[in-house]
């Protein structure tokens, strides 16, 4: 409610001639900005007369442009989110088409107050509530642009990346006619953190390491942002794709300094890592990339069992089920699965034979996924067998052609037989 002389102020302008009314209303705004005494009830008050009076849109809209002006600069988030919120609702009734400029600029002002509060949900409602296909203006790409990265980022705060992957791929129909570098680089951020969020580490990894060779971007955040990358390249899948994440990672001279460092460089030289080390790194992970997967392992445990059973791959020729899971620390038949797995999607190169209970292992997995036993590369215990019958035919092959040389007509008798 207004104070006294607020009220009796809003009271004495509504009866006044229309052509007095703007400068009446400007200084009925200044007395109460003046002052922080009850602001929230004579403001809702002033913007209540203000849009109920009989008042012209010529005349309105810039009274309006200086209420939100008003209302940007106030400070206490509690008291612009209930005065925000009056507003909001008054313009929406009122016809906000006719404002649209007035009602963007305080729903924005209103989208602050509620980031400030950590009401991260709000703001992006609030923010998705505003025009951008005006009709009053030409909204540029870069405005549409800024307002959906907003957007995302206020969804990504609240751990909600369906939502922000939806006003993601707005910004994607536009992104190529933005030209402000700055929101090109929080779209790079934003997709980076969607990945991640989605799990979809690999992709995350390459989106961060644009980031962190981004000349535009503050030193702090670029080390942040290859410290990121190196993160979700460990958490990434074993197999072609990672390790060539790993190369570009581990050849990077800035990634020698991260305290993540020892871990990338024993990943890429496929050695195998002890719980300690992994226990350590799991400490710096974020919720959600300690989520539980469908067998109920962690992401981590899982990456580090399939880098752990790559690496396995570089010291055996073969291994049986029961001697990988005590090496992997799990039971035979979960080492058998995660192989399998691996070997059908391209990951690991090899065969299992489940009669003798042997895995084996041949050289550099191709990274396409095999869509049946047909074709499954053949084992190095095969290509040896090729080999020992092809030495045989070779030596069979000298002695006929001695035997032909020293007696040539035993042989060629015995040719025509």
């Amino acid at each position: 409610m207004a104070s006294p002389a607020v009220a009796s102020a809003l009271q004495d302008v509504q009866q006044a001639p229309t052509g007095s009314k703007p400068s009446q209303y400007t200084a009925i705004l200044e007395q109460i900005t003046a002052s922080t005494d009850n602001l929230t009830g004579n403001l809702n008050a002033y913007a209540s007369t203000l849009l109920d009076d009989s008042i012209g849109i010529v005349q309105l809209r810039p009274l309006l442009a200086a209420f939100a002006d008003a209302f940007r600069n106030v400070q206490d988030p509690d008291i612009k989110i209930e005065v925000g919120e009056k507003t909001v609702s008054l313009l929406q009734s009122k016809g906000a088409g006719q404002y649209e400029e007035q009602d963007t600029s305080i729903k924005e002002a209103l989208a602050d107050a509620y980031e400030a509060t950590e009401d991260f949900r709000k703001s992006a409602q609030i923010l998705a509530s505003i025009n951008l296909e005006s009709t009053q203006k030409s909204v540029t790409a870069d405005d549409k642009a800024r307002v959906w990265i907003r957007i995302v980022r206020c969804y990504l705060e609240e751990d909600d990346p369906t939502s922000a992957f939806s006003h993601l791929n707005k910004v994607k129909n536009i992104i190529f006619n933005v030209q402000d570098k700055e929101t090109k680089m929080h779209f790079q951020l934003s997709q980076a953190r969607i990945y991640d969020a989605q799990r979809s580490f690999l992709d995350a990894a390459a989106a961060y390491y644009a980031m962190s060779q981004e000349p535009l971007v503050d030193e702090d955040d670029r080390v942040a942002a290859l410290g990121a990358a190196i993160i979700c390249t460990v958490l990434a899948p074993a197999g072609p794709q990672r390790g060539r994440m790993l190369a570009r990672l581990y050849k990077d001279e800035r990634a020698s300094s991260l305290d993540d460092y020892p871990i990338l460089e024993k990943i890429f030289l496929d050695r195998l890592l002890s719980p300690a080390e992994i226990k350590a790194f799991a400490t710096k992970l974020q919720p959600h990339q300690l989520a539980k997967t469908a067998d109920g392992s962690t992401v981590l445990d899982k990456a580090v069992l399939e880098h752990n059973l790559l690496g396995a791959s570089k010291l055996y020729n073969n291994i049986g089920f029961d001697q990988l899971g005590e090496l992997l620390g799990i039971d035979a038949e979960k080492a058998e699965d995660y192989a399998a797995k691996m070997l059908e999607q391209g990951r690991l190169s090899g065969h299992i034979d489940q009669i003798d209970r042997l895995i084996f292992f041949e050289g550099e997995a191709s990274g396409e996924r095999k869509t049946g036993h047909a074709e499954r590369v053949v084992g190095k215990e095969l290509r040896k067998w090729d080999a020992n019958v092809m030495g045989l035919a070779e030596e069979v092959e000298k002695v006929t052609t001695m035997i032909q040389n020293q007696y040539p007509e035993f042989y060629a008798s015995h040719a025509v037989a």
